[in-house]
């Protein structure tokens, strides 16, 4: 039994991480043969070098081949909730870029950044919250009318209390909680029972990769500190199932996480 075969009760499940320009150059062919829907990663320049056709050639491929997919916005550079201006502008500017490729891709879900950090936004909270609403309630707009989900994912933010304030004010059911349970342990120093049950109401998709709670590793399910046993019996028992994507920095990792699934039945739910 070849891979394809033997994880395809897994990669029918679940999206992987696949960066624009590695998709596109290196790995079409393996996310094709092994019939793995990619969460297609819109960092860098691509949003400005590359043509629509570029964009349509690789998304009626996926389309032709039966493989749903997911987007994910920039973030680097980008402030969402900036309150200068001219910063705001170009932020917003760029994720629009990306949205308006939700016609083409038809993806599952968008995920964006938050990108909320105490030390920097922090004292001007209500500030932050008020332009970081507008931009996400033009997004929104954009990802509802093509029957896409707006996923906010946490980064840098050392609690669930920013998520839960934009959550609570759009008051949209289009726009869910995307949880990075590697960012938890790299980044906020916090256990994912500080963030869920608390933003439960708004899960709707996970980021699983796993590190040693020191960096943000990207290593494969099961080769760092991360118990995901857990986190899948909480799931299970509060009847939440929400989109996967696994995010391995490399095709070993990638196969590792897969073998680790296999494994453990953790997406039976």
């Amino acid at each position: 039994m070849n891979n394809t075969d033997k994880y395809k009760h897994i990669t029918s499940r679940c999206f992987v991480n696949a960066p624009w320009y590695e998709l596109k150059g290196r790995y079409l062919d393996l996310f094709l043969e092994h019939k793995i829907q990619p969460e297609i990663g819109l960092e860098g320049l691509c949003l400005y070098e590359e043509s629509t056709d570029n964009f349509k050639e690789i998304a009626e491929l996926l389309i032709k081949n039966d493989l749903s997919c997911t987007l994910h916005a920039p973030f680097f550079d980008l402030a969402p909730g900036a309150l200068d201006p001219e910063i705001l502008k170009a932020s917003r500017n760029k994720l629009r870029k990306a949205f308006q490729l939700i016609p083409i891709f038809q993806p599952k879900s968008i995920v964006c950044h938050l990108n909320f950090e105490e030390n920097k936004q922090g004292y001007k909270k209500e500030a932050w919250a008020e332009s970081a609403l507008e931009t996400w309630r033009e997004l929104n707009d954009i990802a509802r009318k093509n029957n896409c989900l707006l996923m906010l994912e946490n980064t840098y933010e050392i609690g669930p209390a920013a998520h839960e304030t934009i959550f609570t004010t759009l008051q949209s059911d289009n726009v869910g909680f995307c949880l990075d349970v590697g960012h938890l342990m790299s980044f906020a120093k916090s256990p994912w029972q500080d963030w869920l049950p608390r933003l439960s109401p708004w899960l709707g998709q996970l980021h699983l990769h796993d590190n040693d709670g020191i960096s943000d590793q990207h290593l494969a399910l099961g080769l760092g500190n991360f118990n995901f046993q857990e986190l899948f019996q909480f799931l299970a028992a509060n009847k939440l199932a929400p989109l996967v994507t696994l995010e391995p920095h490399s095709e070993e990792d990638l196969w590792a996480a897969l073998a680790y699934l296999d494994r453990t039945d953790l997406l039976n739910f």
